[in-house]
């Protein structure tokens, strides 16, 4: 039986994790038009540090979530037999 505590738990995991990505997105063309030969300014800097850390951090925790239903799948399955 699955856990609708676990489900729901993911699904807003997956929720914040897609909302960072789409963070990051926001950035694409402010990273892209970066002259190579420039340097980024402090605040685009902080801005892209902030980003990255919460789409880092929202991502590992989406994976740690998910290796949890994927352990306690195993467990499930170990006791059926």
């Amino acid at each position: 039986m699955t856990d609708p505590n676990g489900i729901e738990a993911l699904k807003a995991s997956f929720r914040g994790a897609l909302s960072t990505a789409d963070a990051l997105a926001a950035l694409k063309d402010k990273i892209i038009a970066i002259d190579p030969a420039g340097s980024l300014s402090p605040q685009d800097l902080d801005e892209l540090g902030r980003v990255t850390l919460a789409h880092a951090v929202a991502s590992q925790a989406l994976r740690a979530l998910v290796e949890s239903l994927i352990s306690n799948r195993s467990s499930l399955i170990k006791s059926d037999e």
